[in-house]
């Protein structure tokens, strides 16, 4: 009989933890806000950033992007049309970014000339929630598609989130949902998040996320 031993993991996030750390500094070094977007696949955080990014370099705030996926570049080339800093980060597997991956990708990003970096995480419920990256920021995306109770179905992703995107809210007159079940969950498991209902594709309250972001750089 073999046995894994359970030192060998806590020496794992023990490390990331450390890079974690090295990643805040940098962030802090440069006056950077890093925001990490998390969410399961399909949820809808690629277009919820697509619209974000033009509300920002509207107000002269420059974005870079670090997009997380197993594999291919898909949501990195719905981004290029922008003309800002993008890295591609692909897991060949992993269903997370880690610290050292998202270390790696500042060390690809021109970190002066920006005022925000955008993560968008693996689309996952567990384990992105798991890893400290060294971010400003936490930020669940769900959609109304996926049903009320997922707070309440994984409480790790919800509880480590400082802000909840509720998208897809143009669907709200089609889909079974209850927004006043979901936002109970959710202040089960976190009362302090902040909730905000959007849609990635019509654009509503894109503007209240931009204002989110401007008001954690001080300038609102």
């Amino acid at each position: 009989m073999t046995f894994k031993k359970v030192k060998i993991e806590q020496n794992l996030f023990s490390q990331n933890e450390e890079i974690a750390r090295e990643n805040k500094s940098i962030f802090t070094k440069h006056k950077i806000l890093s925001l990490n977007f998390m969410g399961a696949p399909g949820c809808g955080k690629t277009s919820i950033i697509e619209k974000l990014i033009p509300e920002l370099l509207a107000k002269k705030i420059y974005c870079g992007v670090i997009e997380g996926d197993i594999a291919g570049s898909f949501d990195s080339e719905r981004l290029e049309h922008y003309g800002i800093p993008l890295v591609q980060i692909n897991t060949g597997g992993a269903c997370h970014l880690d610290a050292l991956m998202i270390k790696k990708g500042m060390e690809n990003l021109p970190l002066k000339q920006l005022n925000v970096v955008i993560i968008e995480n693996v689309g996952n419920l567990v384990c992105p929630a798991e890893f400290e990256l060294g971010v400003d920021c936490n930020i669940t995306v769900a959609s109304i598609t996926e049903g009320e109770e997922k707070p309440l179905k994984y409480p790790l992703m919800y509880s480590v989130s400082e802000l909840v995107l509720l998208n897809k809210i143009d669907l709200i007159n089609v889909v079974d949902f209850s927004i006043e079940k979901f936002t109970r969950f959710l202040r089960q498991i976190n009362p302090k998040a902040e909730l905000i209902a959007v849609s990635g594709r019509t654009g509503i309250n894109i503007k209240a996320i931009k204002e989110y972001v401007l008001k954690k750089m001080g300038l609102l």
